[in-house]
């Protein structure tokens, strides 16, 4: 008998075999179905998914047998993978010495062989999809046909399992990448409050010391100081929000009483008499992240609140349910916003160049951590609006 050689490519096929991290792996449904259906359609006492290792045969799905494992020299799996056939068939009675050479490898004499090697994408042979038998057998057209497709979606399987582990990589690295950059964002705010801080305490001392004192010129600067070292510290303080709205979503899911919740805020704004705020009562959500969800509610109703320069600011809140969403409309008689701003106004540092009714004008943040968190609840947002007339927000989250 001629020695098996070790083919050209081994060490590539090594290489390929380990992006699988597939070898010593727990049991899997999913392969055992394909081995049974293997054995069936063959009239076949064993079938095996075998996994070609450096110096072994380690089975991942075998139906028919126990052993997991058999030393790869001299074994059909080893002769298959050097073989340029689709489906390799081995028989006693013409090739004797390949059984002789693997008596006392598997757990019985078997007199029939068939292996179909498993490639993936680059050409490597990883892996073989085999049926043994006892006696010796031919088999149909149509049985080889089934055991070439129940092949296929082996190695579909072994693929999906691939790219399956290198998106989890992929996430882990941007996981890394976005703590990183959150650890970044915070350590910048942070330094940039302290010293902002000073220059609004001092700006506002200057001011109020000198009140008089300064011609009109140097008084408007003054004010331009202040209201945009404001605008900078509410800027920064949306920025902590955003990235920090991730660690919002990491607590626990709770069943939360809407009215009690929306009361809270509400208390928080009403106390101003040209505000009128009403919402749903006896309303009792199930399973929702409730720091989440309170965060959204103050950032609409804090908007609604903020552009809007009508005599008497109002705010409504609808709630409406189905099987899997929970529905909320946030309506207001604002400013309004123009349509072509729809879509880009959820957008991280968009902003309308519009002021508030204090003169301030917007980060860009806010809106889009609204977004972030209602999707991270499984959710959406949209919205209606006519300029001058209000706007009305419309968002949904998944009941689980």
């Amino acid at each position: 008998m001629q020695e098996n050689l070790i083919p050209f490519n081994e060490k590539l096929r090594r290489t390929a075999l380990k992006e699988y991290n597939i070898l010593n792996t727990g049991p899997d449904e999913d392969y055992d179905n394909l081995t049974f259906l293997a054995a069936s359609i063959s009239n076949s006492p064993v079938a095996k998914i075998s996994i070609i290792d450096n110096n072994r045969i380690w089975n991942k799905s075998v139906y028919g047998a126990e052993i997991e494992e058999i030393d790869r020299k001299n074994s059909f799996c080893d002769n298959t993978i050097q073989s340029d056939s689709s489906i390799h068939i081995l028989k006693r009675s013409i090739n004797p010495d390949l059984f002789d050479a693997a008596e006392g490898i598997y757990d019985r004499e078997f007199s029939f062989y068939a292996g179909i090697p498993l490639h993936n994408p680059q050409g490597h042979v990883i892996a073989v999809f085999c049926v043994l038998d006892t006696e010796e057998k031919d088999l149909s057209e149509h049985q080889k046909k089934g055991l070439m497709a129940l092949a296929r979606q082996t190695m579909n399987l072994l693929e999906f399992r691939k790219q399956k582990i290198k998106l989890f990589e992929v996430q882990s690295k941007l996981k890394e990448k976005y703590q990183e950059l959150e650890r970044f964002a915070s350590i910048v705010s942070h330094d940039l409050k302290s010293p902002l801080a000073n220059i609004i305490s001092l700006s506002e001392l200057l001011k109020d010391e000198n009140e008089g004192k300064f011609d009109k010129d140097t008084q408007q600067y003054l004010e331009y100081l202040v209201e945009s070292s404001y605008s900078l510290r509410n800027y920064i303080d949306g920025i902590l929000s955003f990235y920090r709205s991730d660690h919002v979503m990491e607590k626990d899911y709770t069943n939360v009483d809407l009215q009690k919740l929306l009361k809270g805020i509400v208390d928080l704004y009403q106390v101003a008499d040209d505000i009128i705020i009403t919402y749903p009562e006896d309303i009792l959500l199930h399973n929702v992240n409730k720091a989440a969800l309170t965060q959204v509610f103050m950032n609409l109703i804090s908007n609604a609140l903020k552009y809007n320069d009508k005599p008497v600011r109002k705010v409504h809140i609808d709630f409406n349910e189905n099987e899997y969403f929970y529905f909320f409309e946030i309506k207001d008689n604002g400013n309004g916003i123009p349509k072509e701003k729809f879509e880009e106004i959820f957008n991280l540092f968009t902003t309308l160049d519009t002021a508030d009714r204090d003169g301030g004008l917007g980060s860009g943040i806010g809106l889009a951590t609204v977004k972030k968190l209602i999707e991270s609840m499984g959710g959406s947002i949209s919205i209606d609006s006519e300029v001058g007339e209000g706007s009305n927000f419309k968002f949904r989250i998944k009941r689980f």
